[in-house]
Formats: structure tokens, C-alpha cells, sequence
């Protein structure tokens, strides 16, 4: 028989529908901005240790690696997040049993997912890499950092995957302390296997599968607990054909999102390599360090939108229509004010970014440009962000497909075709801002016209059970 009283619920789950939406977005979003930071903050600092315990071409071989790992943390989010969003919508339902079946089925599908797409990608790493953008001055790097990452993915997916469910299901400070986690047996040790062992760009690889084991042990410990409130169960299902259907269906927007990313890079890696000319790997360096910056800022509205997937999933499946669209507004601003401290930053202190990063004068010049040009419309990248995400969260993945699509893909790609030949490399960093102006433009339109769509729905659907219970309740004749 499924679980299905309230009691059932950790006190964290029943105040998803009842607390103040500003009390929840503090108690979801800041441990998973903190995590977010940490997570950022980790790349940067490793990209700097590359950089300067390595040499700039280093820099450069890890940005050819970007696209890849956008491949790698793709087929994972296809079921972490499809994972953790089903789950808040059964607690909404108080649908304990089902909640588990989740858990059970995106561990299964985490390590299916790393063993098929890790060993088939180790297979043709070298043709992937040159596709991607590699020389053969870049290679190297290139090789050595993903060999270490991809045999690792199978740690790597089970957190990840696990750690979303985590807080999805009510325990979102123990999430936190799994990236916190991972992020400082990292820093430790990159370091370490950088400049004292000498191991180069691999150490850092090492590091980073390192501090991933040890937060894969915290977050095994926290679900072969039977205190935790929703936790591995034998006897449960752990393949079932039409939940992995709905797990797919929702992760395939932010596994998109990746995929397209990945497509996005690389076809910024031969443009930046076309205009650029004899200084094309440096100029790809360039871009590397705009993308960590970028990313930063991005990873922190990701937080916030975490944050937000359980309460909007919800309050969504518990059908109250005020909390969702509260919850969403009071999102949209957070995340343009977040993205709006990227652009000030950036265009402020562009030189002073960079100089983490490298030495190389050359860089550094290329990098400022990008930032002055890229960044101009980065304060409307949050919302536009946060509107996607809010389809994904309840239930509505493809219309958060369509977004990702519009941003990374249908904008962009036609806009690097022609901006770059015949503004050179400011074409590119051009695009990308005009493609994030356009995306946040569709985004709006399309949240706003949906909305009142579900708005009509839910108080048809509110009302019609409302007439219900009075007819079950009335005095017989």
C-alpha cells in the first residue's frame, strides 16, 4: 500500500506548501548558491592553478575540454534533474512510494548512463577533441585532463544524480555540504598534485575525481540510511519502464541545454580559430577565461533556481497557483540582480579578471574585449535563466526545451555565421550578446502567455473540487 500521510513528511516537506515563499527561497536557495559558489569558485581557482602552474596553452587545451564536459554533465542532468523534479511533485502528492522508486531508478540509470557514454567517449577522445577544436599544441592538455574525468564518471553521476534528489526531497543543507565537500578535497589537492608532484593539467583531473569520491560517500551514506526520509529500498523498483520515461522527459530540457552548449562551443572554437588567425589558440584561451567568468554567474542562478524546483514542484502538484507564480517572481528578480553583478564586474575590471587567469598580455587583451562586448546584456541572461528552468520544474519540459534551444542554438548559431565575417572576433563576442537579448525577449512572452493558460486551469480545476466537496458534504434531501 503507497504512503501517503502527511505524517509521512519531514517538517522541511510540509513547509514547502505553507511557509512564507521568502523563508523558502532563503532555506533552498542559499545552500544551493553557497554549493553553486564553491562549485565556481573550484573551476576558477583550478583554471587559475592550469594557468599558472602549467602555461597558457594549458589554458587553452582545457578550454577545447569545455564543450565535452558539457556532453559529460548533459547525460547526467538528463537524470538528475528529471529525478529530482518527479520526486517533488509526488511529495506534493504525498506519494512516499513512488518518491522511492525514484531514488532506486536514478541510481540505476546514473551508472548506465556513465559506463555507456564514459567508455564510448574514451574510445574516440582524440577524434572528438580535434573535432571540438584541439591542435595539435592543445591536444595534449586536452587528452590528459578528460582520460582522468571520463574514468571517473561513474563517481561523478552518482553523485551528482543523487545529490539533486537530496534536496528535492527535503534536505537541502546536506546537499550543500556534499558540493561543500567536494569543492574542498579539491582545492586541497589540486595544488598539491599540480605544483609539488608535478603531475600538470592531469592533477587537476585527479583532484577533481577525488573530491567528487568523497562527497559520492556522504550522499551513499545519506540514502542506505532508513532515517533519511526517502531512501534506497530493496524491495521498491529500481527500472521502471514509465518512470524513466518521465525522468527523460523532464531531464531532457536541461540535458539540451548541455548537448547544445556543446554544439555552441565548438562552432565558437572554429570561428574564434577562423577571425583569429595565427593567434587562434590564444584567442580560444581568451574565450576559456569568459567562460569560466560567465559560468560563475550562471552557476549562481542555477542555485537559485535549484533552490526553487522543490517549492515550485510543490505547490505544483499540490494545484496552489499563488505560491507557484510568487515563488517564480520573486525568482526572476533575484536572478536578474545576480546577473546584473556579473556585468558591472566585468565591465568594470575586465583586465583585473584576466590577470588571474594568465600572464600572457595577448590574452588578456583578447579577453577584455570579449567581456565589454559579451556582457552587455548579461543582466537579463538571470531571468531569462530562472523562466526556463520554472517550465522544467513544473513539469513542463517542453517548453523549457524550446527555450534552451532558442538561446544556445536558433539565435546564436545563425548569428556566428554571419557577425564574425565582418566584425572579426568582436562579431563573436557580438552574438552572443544579441542571441542572450533575443532569448530573454521569447522567454518573457512565452511565460507570460502560459501563465495565464495555467492560471485558467487551475481555477477551473480548484473550482470544479471545491463543488465537489460541497456536494459530498451537503445534508441528504
Amino acid at each position: 500500500m503507497s504512503k501517503t500521510a502527511t505524517s509521512n513528511h519531514p517538517a522541511s516537506a510540509i513547509t514547502l506548501g505553507t511557509s512564507a515563499i521568502g523563508k523558502l527561497l532563503v532555506q533552498y536557495s542559499v545552500p544551493a548558491i553557497i554549493a553553486a559558489v564553491a562549485t565556481s569558485l573550484y573551476n576558477i581557482i583550478d583554471s587559475i592553478f592550469i594557468g599558472r602552474g602549467v602555461g597558457p596553452m594549458a589554458i587553452s587545451g582545457l578550454a577545447i575540454t569545455f564543450p565535452l564536459m558539457n556532453l559529460v554533465v548533459g547525460f547526467c542532468t538528463l537524470i538528475a534533474v528529471g529525478g529530482a523534479t518527479i520526486s517533488s511533485i509526488f511529495l506534493g502528492q504525498k506519494a512516499i512510494d513512488r518518491a522511492t522508486d525514484v531514488v532506486n531508478n536514478v541510481m540505476t540509470l546514473c551508472i548506465i548512463h556513465s559506463v555507456v557514454f564514459g567508455g564510448l567517449t574514451l574510445l574516440f577522445l582524440d577524434e572528438i577533441l580535434y573535432f571540438f577544436g584541439a591542435t595539435s599544441e592543445t591536444i595534449p592538455y586536452a587528452r590528459e585532463f578528460m582520460q582522468v574525468i571520463l574514468y571517473g564518471t561513474p563517481i561523478s553521476y552518482v553523485f551528482i544524480g543523487l545529490n539533486n534528489i537530496m534536496r528535492a526531497t527535503g534536505y537541502p543543507k546536506k546537499a550543500m555540504i556534499s558540493a561543500l565537500l567536494s569543492v574542498a578535497v579539491n582545492l586541497v589537492l589540486a595544488p598539491i598534485f599540480i605544483f609539488t608532484f608535478k603531475w600538470g593539467i592531469k592533477g587537476a583531473a585527479l583532484a577533481t575525481i577525488c573530491g567528487q569520491s568523497s562527497a559520492f560517500i556522504w550522499v551513499l551514506v545519506h540514502f542506505c540510511s532508513k532515517k533519511s526520509f526517502v531512501h534506497f529500498d530493496l524491495k521498491r523498483k529500481w527500472l521502471v519502464g514509465n518512470l524513466v520515461k518521465r525522468i527523460y522527459a523532464i531531464g531532457l530540457s536541461p540535458f539540451l541545454m548541455n548537448a547544445t552548449a556543446c554544439f555552441v562551443v565548438v562552432f565558437l572554437n572554429k570561428s574564434i580559430l577562423d577571425v583569429a588567425g595565427v593567434y587562434g589558440n590564444i584567442a580560444i584561451g581568451a574565450y576559456g577565461i569568459i567562460n569560466r567568468t560567465t559560468m560563475f554567474f550562471v552557476m549562481i542562478v542555477f542555485g537559485v533556481t535549484q533552490g526553487m524546483q522543490p517549492i515550485l514542484g510543490f505547490n505544483y502538484g499540490a494545484r496552489n497557483w499563488q505560491r507557484v507564480v510568487e515563488t517564480l517572481r520573486k525568482g526572476i528578480w533575484i536572478g536578474i540582480g545576480i546577473t546584473t553583478i556579473g556585468w558591472i564586474v566585468t565591465e568594470a575590471f575586465p583586465d583585473a579578471v584576466s590577470s588571474m587567469f594568465t600572464t600572457d598580455e595577448l590574452m588578456i587583451r583578447i579577453a577584455r574585449a570579449g567581456f565589454r562586448i559579451y556582457f552587455i546584456a548579461y543582466p537579463v541572461v538571470g531571468c531569462q535563466i530562472v523562466i526556463q528552468n520554472y517550465f522544467q520544474s513544473i513539469g513542463h519540459p517542453r517548453l523549457s526545451i524550446f527555450l534552451s534551444l532558442t538561446r544556445q542554438l536558433i539565435f546564436l548559431v545563425p548569428l556566428l555565421w554571419i557577425l564574425p565575417r565582418h566584425f572579426g572576433i568582436d562579431g563573436v563576442w557580438g552574438s552572443m550578446a544579441a542571441s542572450d537579448m533575443l532569448a530573454f525577449v521569447l522567454a518573457l512572452v512565452t511565460m507570460i502567455v502560459m501563465n495565464r493558460r495555467l492560471h485558467r486551469e487551475f481555477a477551473t480545476s480548484n473550482q470544479s473540487s471545491s463543488n465537489a466537496a460541497k456536494d459530498t458534504t451537503a445534508p441528504a434531501p
